[in-house]
């Protein structure tokens, strides 16, 4: 199979108070380098603020000199589903490229979207096909893209959005988003399951980078963190009243397998923000907040399973 018609992308980004990594997002993307005899027919960044009240919109009114590609639009806090369906809904190209307003991608990176999808159509001779691009976890804001990647970078996810494309035609048979899922996790994930039910295949494209900014661990974080986690479970149980598989248990983590192995190596749940607040506190003085993030996954995701639990016995009362 041989693509005939050019692609015209558009990037459709949700934002929520994230104003300054989203000028280095959106910066990025007016500099692409876009090959002559590229697919490419062109392209727009579809922005959608999920109701920030950061300045983010006064901010864009000021510099839209700068953002010739930037179409911007505005709902109510409602969360990311909603603001990517709204996004598709005003997006003009036929293919969407969903990623967040905290990645600051390279300068090929829609070239190599593009080139991603072509080979895979010709190679599977079809078009049910979407590509997904690498995703590199930094905390450095100056140069977010000088970080290299990481096993701990890895991801075995079917559909996620931070950085994927995807004809829009698959998106509106699937049924865009379920804007059901409010709360942090799994609305792009549970989209996956009905795209796959489609027969849509997964083409990883790691020429397509993404460099994902978040600011370096700290304890004031865990609060909102762990909150995280428990609105994470929650959604985790729409996810699987929706889709009653074992493999959507397995994503939320809601197996005997999860709880033994988190209630193990948290001891229970005593091994916890305050117990161990002064180790975390020593690797982040000795400049490994990284290294004190993923230790603190352990009760994190010990809240992540009691919070899955928690909702399902009482949506089973």
């Amino acid at each position: 199979m041989c693509r005939e018609v050019p692609l015209f992308f558009s990037v459709v980004i949700p934002t929520y108070n994230r104003l300054p990594i989203l000028q280095k997002c959106l910066r990025a993307l007016e500099y692409q380098d876009i090959r002559a005899d590229s697919v490419i027919a062109g392209y727009e960044v579809v922005l959608v603020d999920d109701g920030s009240t950061d300045g983010t919109l006064e901010w864009l009114e000021a510099h839209k000199d700068e953002f010739p590609h930037v179409r911007s639009h505005s709902q109510d806090h409602q969360g990311p589903a909603a603001a990517r369906n709204l996004g598709v809904k005003e997006a003009k190209g036929d293919t969407i490229i969903f990623i967040d307003s905290d990645l600051v991608v390279t300068e090929n990176f829609l070239q190599a979207h593009a080139d991603a999808l072509v080979k895979g159509e010709e190679q599977l001779g079809s078009d049910r096909i979407f590509t997904y691009g690498w995703v590199i976890n930094t905390c450095d804001f100056d140069n977010p893209s000088s970080e290299a990647y990481k096993i701990t970078d890895f991801s075995a996810a079917y559909f996620a959005t931070g950085n994927v494309a995807i004809a829009r035609k698959w998106l509106e048979e699937a049924g865009l988003f379920d804007t059901r899922f409010q709360l942090y996790g799994w609305e792009d994930l549970e989209l996956g399951v009905r795209l796959k039910k489609l027969g849509l295949k997964l083409i990883k494209c790691p020429e397509a980078v993404g460099y994902h900014w978040h600011p370096p661990f700290n304890l004031d974080q865990i609060p909102r963190m762990i909150d995280r986690e428990i609105q994470r479970g929650r959604m985790g149980v729409l996810f699987y009243e929706k889709h009653p598989t074992w493999e959507v248990k397995m994503m939320i983590q809601m197996t005997w397998l999860h709880r033994i192995l988190w209630g193990i190596l948290s001891f229970g749940g005593r091994l916890n923000e305050k117990t161990m607040a002064p180790f975390l506190q020593w690797l982040i003085d000795r400049g490994k907040s990284q290294l004190a993030l993923e230790v603190a996954r352990i009760f994190l995701n010990w809240y992540n399973v009691q919070g899955v639990y928690g909702d399902y016995n009482e949506m089973e009362r």
